[in-house]
């Protein structure tokens, strides 16, 4: 079974992914414009996404599910939940 692609995943869709992991938006952060920074406890640092940008580009999500310490096959598992 081929690996599925880490693409084409919606902005809204994947904001409802981070806050099913218990992320949250950092508020009070000056972030530029387009942009919004997530986290939760226990996280080294916080993750960015882009939000001007729909879909949510492949680099982007690679790098929440390594932050995440999250693999291809959990997430897709924890998506199509959703």
């Amino acid at each position: 079974m081929p690996a599925r692609k880490l693409s084409n995943i919606p902005v809204v869709k994947f904001r409802k992914f981070l806050e099913s992991q218990g992320l949250k938006v950092i508020t009070g952060t000056r972030g530029r414009g387009g942009h919004e920074k997530w986290s939760k406890r226990g996280m080294d640092r916080p993750v960015t996404i882009q939000t001007h940008i729909d879909p949510v580009p492949e680099f982007i999500v690679k790098q929440v599910l390594r932050h995440l310490k999250m693999d291809r096959d959990t997430f897709f598992s924890e998506y199509n939940k959703l």
